[in-house]
């Protein structure tokens, strides 16, 4: 993945994840974007829309570009793959980066998870 690539998932862009309803209805979700080294990953609380889609049929896409330049954005399609262990902190790190402060909306009980976007194609393009 270009450095510019990362870029985009390091900074607080917001990502568009495309899953798939059980019909087959493509489903959109703006969410908050981080990266593994050159995976993509964003957190979900289990049980969300998304999730369950995902649980169901693990292929996704998602989509991020640049407030600067509309025409510079990457592209991932692959499928999803779950971490539990340390979701809870992985949401109040992207809350940090996002809102500057711990994440404030956990509801009693939520468990969160890390979804891991493991590349099957990556799409970059780099402006005009």
């Amino acid at each position: 993945m270009p450095a510019a690539a990362q870029r985009l998932l390091d900074e607080p862009n917001f990502a568009h994840v495309v899953t798939l309803m059980a019909d087959g209805t493509p489903q959109t979700t703006p969410v908050w974007i981080d990266r593994d080294g050159d995976v993509a990953v964003f957190n979900t609380a289990k049980g969300r829309v998304k999730h369950e889609n995902l649980v169901r049929d693990p292929r996704v896409a998602l989509s991020v570009l640049s407030p600067d330049n509309p025409y510079v954005y990457l592209q991932v399609r692959g499928r999803a793959e779950f971490v539990d262990e340390g979701a809870r902190e992985h949401i109040d790190k992207l809350s940090n980066k996002y809102l500057g402060k711990a994440y404030p909306s956990l509801q009693p009980g939520e468990q969160r998870v890390i979804v891991r976007v493991v590349a099957e194609d990556v799409d970059f393009h780099g402006g005009r």
